[in-house]
């Protein structure tokens, strides 16, 4: 009999061939991995029991059935960092561009200043700063990063700028190292694939960084955009540990691809480089990304309906209740957002965590 015990649940194999067993113990193993994303340490097995023997498990005498064993991981933010321009843009100095007040920005979205790239300036050297932060807090070297994850819409090369990071903190074992483009929830998705490649993988020192310089894309002109958007970058060592020290319990993520149209930065085409060709379209015209554009009412609407929605399942995937909660850390976009969500859910305001004021949208935190 050879078998596989998981608690709440087990599944049973009994068969001649070797290859077989090691094949229902692998399927066993990968679906418990799956339940571990969704649920918190309490709720899943800690350890995986194995043994095998031609007479039954039974029959095994102490010295004969020691079992080897799989520990579940978890994984935990162990060090963060950040860093932001030097350059300080106001309501004031807003005002001197665009038909704008202080009191109009700051009534309306709860942001006095901003901070903003200079052309000396450049998105990759803001997260290296911030990831070097998050490597010293954690005193971990560069060489034991297993995973760079670079969350941004706005790279500094069009083929990702995480290896650039990854070069530049000096890591001599090459680890992978990819940029994740999400726009506001790329910091989110990071934590998350920080999560599952230390669970599933077998990784040990994952280095999540946010950073975005949206400056370059914002239409200074428009009244309904320039007053919102900031630079910075943000970085979290995210490392694995014992499932009793999990510190990441539950989520809920979804994409809706229908508020495009409320949101974006599209691509828009230039002069054709040449203009003699002998193939109608062709060679194409060059390309680059226009203004941000934006509908504020709907951004709003959706962002005060959702949200909230999106931590109640988050709470009840992590087995917690509201009153669980000691602080609430929302995307920093605008401070009605974070106070309406906070009402819906009754958080009280000052459990409610802003830093918006002082430095404006910033996507990816």
């Amino acid at each position: 009999m050879k078998s596989i015990t998981i608690p709440s649940k087990s599944w049973a194999f009994t068969s001649r061939s070797k290859g077989t067993v090691r094949d229902s113990l692998v399927n066993c193993l990968q679906q418990a991995i799956v339940r571990s994303r969704v649920h918190p340490p309490d709720r899943i097995t800690k350890r995986v029991s194995c043994a095998s023997t031609d007479h039954g498990v039974d029959q095994l005498s102490p010295s004969q059935s020691k079992p080897s064993r799989l520990v579940w991981k978890g994984c935990k933010l162990v060090g963060c960092g950040s860093a932001v321009p030097n350059l300080v843009v106001s309501n004031d100095d807003l005002s001197k561009i665009v038909d704008t007040n202080d009191e109009w920005i700051s009534v309306r979205t709860g942001i006095r200043n901003r901070r903003v790239l200079t052309g000396k300036d450049r998105m990759t050297g803001l997260a290296v700063e911030a990831a070097q932060k998050a490597l010293e807090m954690a005193n971990v070297d560069p060489d034991d990063v297993d995973l760079v994850l670079l969350c941004t819409s706005t790279p500094d090369d069009l083929f990702g700028s995480a290896p650039q990071i990854q070069a530049a903190l000096g890591c001599k074992g090459n680890p992978l190292a990819f940029d994740i483009t999400a726009a506001c929830s790329g910091f989110v998705l990071g934590l998350v694939s920080a999560s599952c490649y230390i669970r599933g993988g077998g990784f040990k020192n994952v280095l999540v960084i946010g950073a975005d310089a949206l400056s370059r894309y914002v239409d200074w002109t428009d009244r309904g955009t320039c007053i919102l958007f900031g630079d910075a970058a943000g970085a979290v060592l995210v490392q694995a540990c014992d499932s009793e020290e999990d510190g990441l319990f539950g989520f809920d993520l979804h994409s809706d691809g229908e508020g495009h149209r409320h949101l974006h930065t599209g691509i828009k085409e230039n002069e054709a480089l040449v203009t003699n060709g002998s193939v109608a379209g062709f060679p194409p015209k060059g390309g680059s990304y226009s203004f941000i554009q934006m509908n504020g009412k709907e951004v709003f609407r959706f962002a005060c309906r959702v949200v909230p929605q999106s931590i109640e399942i988050a709470l009840e995937n992590a087995g917690l209740t509201r009153s669980s909660i000691d602080w609430l850390l929302l995307h920093q976009a605008n401070q009605r957002i974070l106070d309406a969500v906070a009402t819906r859910l009754e958080i009280p305001a000052n459990r409610v965590i802003s830093n918006l004021a002082n430095y404006g949208w910033f996507p990816n935190f």
